[in-house]
């Protein structure tokens, strides 16, 4: 009885970890990449430098846009949610540079996908 207790009690803890720790905001400074393209980016070297050189005329093709997004910081590639697709495709048609924007991403990771909060550009 008292084994089931303590297995019970292990269970609820762990389960209470994982839910604060998918509730914790996260923020990445990097660049917006199409999924599409991000495999070829994730074979170069310096990943973070392949990621800068992406141009966003790229990325807004519809093929391309299609496929959804994510941002390239740390040398990881993070893909967005809907929402944030929607998001980085207007932060991306926003943007005056064709490549090398670096935007700052906030959201939360939840099963491998970023839902974002919101995306700015970086100066």
């Amino acid at each position: 009885m008292l084994k089931k207790f303590i297995f019970s009690l292990s269970a609820i803890i762990a389960l209470s970890l994982v839910v604060m720790a998918q509730d914790k905001s996260v923020t990445f400074t990097g660049h917006i990449v199409d999924k599409a393209c991000s495999a070829r980016v994730l074979k170069k070297d310096n990943v973070q430098a392949a990621a800068a050189a992406e141009t966003k005329s790229c990325a807004l093709m519809e093929n391309c846009a299609k496929s959804g997004f994510g941002v390239f910081a740390d040398g990881k590639y993070t893909e967005f949610s809907d929402k944030g697709n929607a998001l980085a495709k207007a932060a991306l048609e926003k943007s005056k540079k064709d490549k090398g924007a670096t935007f700052k991403v906030t959201g939360k990771v939840v099963g491998g996908k970023m839902e974002v909060d919101n995306i700015t550009e970086v100066e």
